[in-house]
């Protein structure tokens, strides 16, 4: 029989501390190292155990120590300078008075976010790059807001047993000890939104998580009203079957949008961070038909006000969905008035593909977004090459995928040390603006002597750390006394510190270094130049070969002879991140070339003085010069993996042998490694200069937002006249457009031989089938022939229009210079003028041919 209930008595926060509540329930204290100080001088050993969650600090705290702090001077005046702080980098914006007032905005949608270590909605670099995303976009003021899904479980946790396997659990998410709140609507009450699905309507709730300035909005299906099945969609972040998969992206993209219209934001620009959103644009496209405009109408309207990136460098990784399992689902959105379920399947396959029975998400994405981008220089190639039959008359170099290359949030990740010691020669609040290279050169101005005293001391902060994390996840094994005492003494301070910390997937190589045992245990047990290295990362549950690599790279720890030389930090989260990016010496990186898009790590490390090391992948062919880090191998690209493996793997044992612990420990006037010192301050000034998320966010902001909130405005005006006429002009050029030939280019002299300086004239008769020659652009285009006698990119000459011939023809001319060496080829092309309509897939272009 049930005696008793429950009741929970909570701390009362003394009026004077009221703001602490304020800015427990806004991830901004985690980037600003005043309000992070404020919350520890409250319980450090609470603060700590909790995760660094303000929430449960404040809940847990003992009433006494609250009336103490309420009545101490010194900690009221700390807390008036943040909320000073809070109150202009938070509450004061140019484009709204009230942040809680819905406005005008960028949607920017992600299938998850990693904020901080306590708020489990991520899983790794596509959620941390998400929360720098946002952390940017409130530092830089821009009107953005967000969705995403309120995981009740998350992403797992990760312990290793005895034997280095990986075993995964999912603590919950308690509501009432994260910074979440319901978002309300105009009569109080919580926001629930209704999404169609082929079994019913999924119904779910809206909470909000502010990230400064920035609104997060959360879907949660955990509801009563949903049948079991249907709470379970948000129960973990990637979890399930590819059901559930489909059901979690229709909620995030359908679900997100209805979201925001329900709470009175208007959506100007939508951003989808990768294909998991973008079911966002088939909901946009309805919306717009639901005002009056026709399919045509709305998803040119769509497309030019809508961004997407795309983080995944091969075929594979890109999601897709099987058309049976979709097709239901589809047709249950159209029931509620959304797009047709026959067109909007054929929105996620190539133009003219009847065979492929897959649904892509990333196409999905590329045919609603006129802004489309990888996630660096690279990764913009790859992305090129892998969706170049999607436009299949353009050269690969032409196809309309660009890159803005990922940066990281200074402010999270950089140490407070490090912090104070560059703001003394970059000036306060060096951080909350975008530094130009005459500013980065300051860096140089920072004595030798007090940049390795610091980074002294975080290395020997990591190391402590790592022992206190090793004990207690030996504790938790039921270690022997002897196993304990052995963990408490790995490491040395002193020693080379290489860090490698990420996902281990395959491609990511985390065992490379392991392919010469011999040869590694000679370099980490030199006498004389120690090296050490730190581990840490989790594999996906069902990827079994990246369960190996770890069972692996433990079990290789475990060998007597390294004397603690080797450690594997288990459970890898931004907790541990921050540390080991903090404190390493070299920051290693090892992926198959090309198959990381881009990564961030590196980046993080590199802010905090470390030095990277990594082969020519993602962002490190933008970053790297022999004097600010080292490069294994070269730019080559293999066809066998274990051709590659083994090479990379000799060059990186050469590069540590030969230069890396060389160079670290060169120390001819003492105690201090100047030549190493010197390749930090590269490696800060390179990091600093090109790969914040503040230079990325604006990025975004120029080359995206901007632009496409200017066609918003433009396009909605005068109901939608613009778009109407400029479809209906599309519509006429493409009837057309079939009727379009181009002859091939005549010369005014022989090419065959030619110099560097010669000119000729090239001549193109033209056919446009009754397209205006205003409409068109004709081009001499020219490049390099590649191995198939093919131009994988060339250069486009605007040919002149110089006679209109008989039967409605017209004769093109344009002077062509000489001035390069080499073999070309060359042809001629017409295309629209109107950009849309070119790029749109499959784009439209005609080129030469000797059969006209």
């Amino acid at each position: 029989m049930e005696r008793f209930k429950n009741y929970t008595v909570l701390p009362k926060v003394p009026d004077k501390l009221s703001f602490l509540q304020v800015l427990a329930n806004n991830v901004w204290w985690a980037w600003n190292i005043e309000a992070s100080g404020l919350f520890r001088r409250i319980d450090p050993e609470i603060f700590r155990n909790s995760g660094f969650n303000p929430v449960v600090l404040l809940s847990s705290v003992r009433q006494e120590r609250l009336e103490e702090l309420a009545a101490d001077s010194s900690f009221l005046s700390h807390m008036k300078s943040v909320e000073e702080q809070f109150k202009a980098e938070v509450l004061k914006s140019r484009h709204w008075k009230n942040i809680n007032d819905p406005h005008r905005c960028v949607a920017y949608f992600s299938m998850e976010f990693g904020l901080q270590e306590s708020i489990h909605i991520y899983s790794g670099g596509l959620g941390i790059l998400a929360g720098d995303h946002l952390k940017s976009a409130s530092d830089l003021d821009v009107p953005l807001c967000a969705i995403g899904i309120f995981y009740r479980e998350g992403y797992f946790e990760q312990d290793l047993d005895r034997n280095g396997h990986q075993i995964e659990y999912y603590p919950e998410n308690d509501v009432h000890k994260l910074p979440v709140n319901p978002a309300y609507d105009a009569s109080g009450n919580q926001v629930k939104i209704s999404v169609p699905l082929a079994e019913g309507p999924l119904a779910a709730a809206v909470w909000r998580l502010d990230v400064g300035r920035i609104p997060l909005y959360l879907l949660d299906t955990n509801l009563p009203e949903n049948k079991p099945e249907f709470r379970e969609i948000s129960g973990r972040l990637y979890g399930g079957d590819k059901l559930n998969r489909l059901r979690q992206e229709i909620l995030l993209g359908i679900g997100g949008m209805r979201a925001l219209v329900a709470m009175g934001y208007e959506v100007a620009v939508s951003h989808m961070n990768e294909g998991h959103a973008a079911f966002l644009g088939l909901e946009r496209i309805a919306m717009a038909m639901r005002s009056g405009l026709s399919f045509d109408e709305a998803h040119e309207f769509v497309r030019r006000t809508s961004v997407f990136t795309t983080h995944t460098p091969v075929p594979a990784g890109n999601e897709t969905f099987d058309l049976g399992l979709l097709y239901p689902h589809l047709k249950a959105i159209e029931s509620e008035g959304g797009v047709a379920a026959n067109v909007a399947m054929s929105m996620g396959k190539a133009t003219g593909d009847t065979k492929t029975n897959e649904f892509s998400m990333t196409i999905l994405g590329l045919n609603c977004s006129e802004y489309c981008n990888g996630v660096s220089r690279l990764h913009g190639v790859v992305e090129r090459d892998m969706w170049k039959h999607l436009w299949p008359d353009f050269p690969v170099s032409e196809v309309p995928i660009g890159h803005i290359t990922n940066g990281v949030h200074v402010p999270t990740w950089i140490s407070s040390d490090n912090y104070q010691l560059y703001a003394s020669v970059l000036g306060p609040d060096w951080d909350k603006r975008l530094l130009t290279e005459s500013q980065v050169e300051k860096i140089d101005h920072i004595r030798d002597e007090d940049l390795w005293r610091v980074h002294d001391a975080s290395r020997a902060h990591l190391i402590r750390v790592a022992r206190e994390h090793l004990e207690r996840c030996s504790t938790k094994r039921n270690a022997s006394f002897e196993e304990l005492a052995s963990v408490r003494n790995v490491l040395d301070k002193d020693a080379l510190t290489i860090g490698f910390a990420r996902r281990f997937a395959t491609y990511k190589r985390a065992t490379l270094l392991l392919s010469d045992p011999t040869r590694l245990k000679r370099i980490l047990l030199d006498p004389a130049r120690p090296v050490q290295m730190i581990f840490s990362g989790k594999a996906h549950p069902a990827d079994f070969d990246g369960k190996r690599f770890i069972q692996e790279m433990v079990q290789f720890s475990k060998d007597p002879e390294l004397k603690g030389r080797i450690i594997f930090l288990e459970n890898y989260n931004i907790h541990i991140a921050r540390r080991l990016v903090r404190g390493v010496d070299v920051w290693l990186n090892t992926p198959r070339r090309p198959n990381e898009a881009s990564g961030t790590s590196g980046m993080k490390a590199c802010i905090n003085g470390a030095i990277h090391v990594s082969t020519l992948d993602g962002w490190w062919p933008e970053g790297y010069s022999k004097d600010c880090g080292w490069a294994i191998g070269g730019s080559e690209e293999y066809q066998d993996v274990a051709t590659q493996d083994q090479s990379d793997a000799q060059a990186l044992y050469n590069l540590l042998e030969s230069e890396i612990v060389p160079a670290f420990y060169d120390r001819p006037f003492g105690e201090i490694p100047v030549r190493w010192i010197a390749m930090m301050k590269k490696s800060i000034k390179m990091s600093l200069n090109k790969f914040s998320s503040s230079r990325m966010v604006s990025e975004y902001g120029e080359q995206a937002y901007k632009p496409a909130f200017y066609d918003f405005d433009s396009l909605v005006a005068d109901d939608f006249a613009v778009i109407r006429r400029e479809v209906a002009k599309q519509k006429d050029i493409l009837s057309k457009w079939s009727s379009v030939r181009v002859g091939f280019p005549e010369t005014s002299r022989d090419l065959a031989k030619s110099f560097v300086g010669d000119e000729f004239e090239a001549t193109v008769r033209v056919q446009l089938g009754g397209i205006s020659p205003d409409d068109v652009s004709v081009e001499f285009f020219s490049g390099v022939l590649d191995s198939r006698s093919g131009v994988i990119s060339g250069n486009g000459n605007e040919m002149y229009l110089a006679e209109t011939l008989a039967d409605g023809d017209y004769l093109y001319k344009q002077k062509v210079k000489c001035s390069n060496v080499g073999t070309f080829g060359y042809s001629a092309r017409v295309f629209p003028k109107d950009r849309t309509l070119r790029e749109e897939m499959p784009g439209y272009m005609a080129w030469g041919s000797r059969r006209m």
